[in-house]
């Protein structure tokens, strides 16, 4: 069990390298291969910046964190395997896009779907008890319960990967969201997982310094993949370890992350598209581009990552007072489902009439 002196050595220790490591990437990851993690398609739907900025976040936080499993282990005798692999499984996977190895986007998610599988079964990630009684017995069998869980990292991994488009904004969403799991562990004496958590935000928060507001670099792919999946564990890890919190608390926290794949799969489909393809028409970038019209802002991109998390706060604050109320937090969960769909056809139907 770590000990607090310990932990905070570790966790100083972490903020430490993970800065230096992040400014040596900055810094020299233009000259990888001349150039070859540097973000130059300013045509891509999702582009928001106009000059080469490197997508090596995930590579500075992949390192950041390898160190880290590394001092944990040594100092508390405790090899989180199943974050490592993880870890080293989903970053590697973003990492080849990063390094522009064009693979399909189908391809991809079922690259994503082996891996995540293997783990699940490999790793035997089970989820103890869900604020739904039907669900609860099917999750008795193993191939629905994988299946359940699957689709649970996928909705985060994915949806990860769909908002980080503009400075800040998933970095920040991370940060509330594990903050959010950091004080529920602490207050029920986690110890382990409070300390493992701590350490991804200190690693989230030292990367915000190179991509927030001016972006100096991007998580890119292997960054959103790796701190996407590592959050969906932190997730799973913290609903089977405080029983006392309803299961739909988690999803009001994710509710973002999770509609946006959701909703977007669906829009596209019904506008004929690909849904694995990417578009200009998610929620954050109709945003920006309402923001971008109205004329009043000089630069929209930091203030609609802004813009966005301090909405998302307000939706889920009611839900901190009821984490333990499984009733409100089922409802207030479908609620935002709601005022997603009005926000979203409001800021549609005003870039349709312009």
């Amino acid at each position: 069990m770590p000990t607090e002196s310990a932990s905070l050595s570790l966790l100083s220790i972490i903020s430490l390298l993970s800065f230096f490591v992040t400014l040596l990437t900055s810094k020299f990851s233009n000259k990888i291969s001349k150039g070859i993690l540097m973000d130059q398609d300013f045509e891509k739907p999702q582009a928001f910046h106009k000059e080469a900025i490197s997508r090596s976040g995930g590579l500075s936080g992949i390192v950041s964190l390898i160190v880290f499993f590394i001092l944990f282990n040594y100092l508390f005798d405790v090899f989180v395997f199943d974050y490592f692999i993880l870890s080293i499984a989903m970053f590697s996977l973003g990492f080849l896009e990063d390094l522009k190895f064009k693979i399909n986007p189908s391809y991809r998610l079922m690259l994503m779907i082996l891996i995540l599988t293997a783990f699940i079964f490999f790793e035997s990630i089970q989820i103890s008890s869900i604020d739904l009684k039907f669900l609860n017995i099917w999750m008795n069998n193993k191939v629905f319960s994988a299946i359940f869980i699957l689709l649970c990292f996928l909705f985060i991994v994915n949806g990860a990967n769909l908002i980080d488009g503009f400075n800040g904004l998933l970095t920040i969403h991370l940060l509330i969201i594990n903050s959010i799991l950091f004080f529920i562990n602490l207050n029920n004496g986690n110890e382990n997982l409070t300390v493992i958590i701590t350490s991804q935000i200190v690693i989230l928060l030292v990367f915000l310094l190179f991509n927030f507001p001016r972006a100096k670099m991007f998580l890119g792919d292997s960054g959103s993949y790796l701190f996407g999946s590592l959050t969906a564990l932190n997730i799973i890890y913290t609903n089977n370890l405080n029983q006392q919190v309803s299961s739909f608390f988690f999803c009001v926290i994710l509710f973002y992350l999770f509609f946006e794949v959701f909703f977007s799969f669906f829009r596209k489909l019904y506008s004929r598209k690909s849904p694995f393809k990417p578009d200009s028409q998610h929620l954050h970038m109709l945003l920006y581009r309402f923001l971008a019209k109205s004329g009043k802002f000089h630069d929209c991109n930091y203030l609609n990552s802004i813009l966005i998390n301090l909405i998302y706060i307000c939706m889920v604050l009611p839900g901190l007072f009821f984490t333990d109320n499984g009733l409100i937090c089922k409802y207030w969960f479908f609620s935002l489902l709601v005022i997603y769909i009005i926000f979203y056809s409001l800021l549609y139907s005003f870039e349709k009439k312009q």
